[in-house]
């Protein structure tokens, strides 16, 4: 599967993608959807809504918990907001292209760091596991206002 800039018909089935995953990233509606794809600094897809990633960086016209943390913190970076592979396609290695394709492109715009969270609470333990596997190291913890969930934030230098 081939990562790609998705289109318009590709937004519905990629909100919904979304949306069935609502617990471990966000719910959100066709607009609140669509603004976050507008705002985006990278977003990728691949064919059938299989899986998506959207991710921003420190200049991102968004306010976001998750995304002002980081910049309470870091000067510049790229932040993986998040991403989603369909059950059906797990095994792939779609996750980890999307990570590719977001550390190639922060790489080519100058950015040295990279920035992710997973949830704590409700916990993913899978995504943990995966995201040390490619190498993320934890650099602190909240609780989210806007909804019952804890987070953990990571960084991966690059």
């Amino acid at each position: 599967m081939k990562l790609r800039l998705p289109t318009l018909d590709d937004l519905p089935g990629l909100l919904a993608l979304n949306n069935a995953h609502a617990v471990e990233l966000a719910p959100e509606t066709d607009e609140s959807f669509g603004e976050l794809v507008s705002v985006a600094w990278r977003v990728r897809a691949v064919d059938e809504a299989a899986g998506m990633c959207i991710a921003f960086d420190q200049d991102t016209d968004r306010d976001s918990e998750n995304l002002n943390w980081f910049r309470a913190r870091y000067e510049r970076f790229a932040y993986v907001d998040r991403i989603v592979v369909d059950p059906k396609s797990r095994g792939l290695g779609l996750a980890r292209r999307f990570y590719e394709d977001v550390i190639e492109a922060a790489r080519a715009e100058g950015h040295t760091l990279l920035c992710a969270e997973v949830n704590l609470d409700p916990p993913n333990p899978a995504s943990d596991a995966f995201h040390a596997a490619m190498g993320f190291e934890a650099v602190g913890q909240a609780k989210l206002g806007t909804r019952d969930k804890s987070v953990r934030y990571f960084t991966l230098r690059m």
